[in-house]
């Protein structure tokens, strides 16, 4: 077999080796340093925030914001089911529940319409902004305040959308950022938690450090349990050189997103294609197709034939509400999550993606599909 095409590789622009090489010839290569401090004021800038605080992976800010909300034992969290189990694990980690809700079936974001539905208390609400595309956030911000309810957006995937021109990220009382090797802007692993609220960020530095007190002579005398989730000053190093170049990196995105439109435009007889509201720009942190109802093949199979052609590919999201650890939840209701997981799976999305790779890809895809 030819050699395959893969679903997504990082791409460095700049002077990530130039500012890790600086990092260790300096001597702070752990949990502190001025890398550390750059990279939490410049990408909380770039994403329209005043507060950024640094940790060491997405599913750690997802944790981290949880913790600085007040999320604890008994407390009720709404979550789509369509989404990663990075953003549903911290919530059952922190003795919550999350309450699993279907998701639009163009955005493939959580629907606003599906939280009428949910009844009792409800400690916060979790949008998360699948693939690059953002929630449609205002009706769920209205919501959240109407039921007393703090918002978390999972950003994760997010990296440069936009929502009515504001950046994802910013749209919440906190959000929770991921930097691994896939991601548009990356440090290899990391994560960050960004927010206009100070109390909200400095809740989040002392559970980041195993709730530290900032009193020198009370530092080894905890009032909280705490947490490792130090980033370190190497891998922030990267961080702030990828998000120095973060406007490139999230345009070459997109321009990867226009290669596989103008090619696929003819075939959206046989799959969905991922669209972009007219509220909302889509950073496309992977490009994802559906195979519509008339295709023979289901997502498995054709994620199976497509390596077969040399085309690396992912099957979307198992929705939560199905997993077995949450099969003790009560039953819920989110068809349009289920089809996703039959249907969906998204196709190499590396941010340097060469024609000749989209052209492959697409050759693949059309005989896969059309079959």
């Amino acid at each position: 077999m030819a050699a395959v095409i893969s679903v997504c590789r990082p791409f460095f622009v700049g002077r990530e080796a130039e500012y890790a090489k600086t990092a260790v010839e300096s001597g702070w290569i752990s949990s502190a340093g001025k890398f550390l401090t750059e990279f939490e004021n410049k990408f909380s800038a770039y994403v329209g925030c005043s507060d950024g605080v640094a940790c060491s992976n997405g599913t750690a800010a997802v944790h981290l914001a949880l913790l600085s909300a007040g999320v604890k034992a008994g407390d009720r969290v709404v979550v789509p089911s369509f989404t990663m189990m990075a953003s549903v694990f911290p919530i059952s980690l922190q003795g919550a529940e999350p309450v699993f809700v279907d998701c639009d079936p163009e955005t493939w974001t959580l629907d606003p319409a599906a939280l009428d539905a949910i009844s009792g208390p409800i400690k916060a609400i979790m949008p998360v902004h699948i693939y690059g595309h953002p929630c449609d956030m205002a009706p769920i911000v209205a919501w959240a305040k109407q039921r007393g309810a703090i918002v978390i957006e999972d950003a994760a995937e997010a990296h440069g959308a936009l929502y009515h021109g504001r950046p994802a990220g910013s749209l919440g009382d906190l959000a929770a950022f991921s930097f691994y090797a896939n991601k548009i802007i990356t440090c290899g692993e990391g994560g960050m938690v960004t927010t206009n609220r100070a109390e909200l960020a400095e809740r989040a530095r002392y559970y980041r450090n195993l709730c530290f007190d900032r009193d020198p002579s009370k530092r080894f005398i905890h009032e909280d349990i705490g947490y490792n989730f130090r980033l370190t000053n190497v891998q922030a190093a990267i961080g702030l050189a990828q998000t120095e170049a973060a406007v490139e990196l999230v345009a070459m995105r997109r321009a990867m997103a226009r290669k596989y439109l103008d090619r696929l435009r003819p075939l959206e007889n046989f799959i969905q294609l991922p669209v972009e509201r007219p509220w909302a720009k889509n950073s496309y942190w992977m490009f994802g197709v559906v195979l519509r109802p008339g295709v023979k093949v289901n997502a498995a199979i054709a994620q199976k034939q497509l390596l077969e052609l040399g085309i690396d590919t992912r099957r979307f999201f198992f929705p939560g509400h199905m997993q077995p650890v949450y099969r003790h939840l009560p039953k819920v209701s989110a068809p349009v999550s289920e089809m996703l997981w039959e249907r969906g799976i998204y196709l190499p999305s590396s941010s340097d993606l060469g024609d000749e790779e989209a052209d492959q890809v697409v050759d693949a895809l059309k005989q896969v599909a059309s079959q």
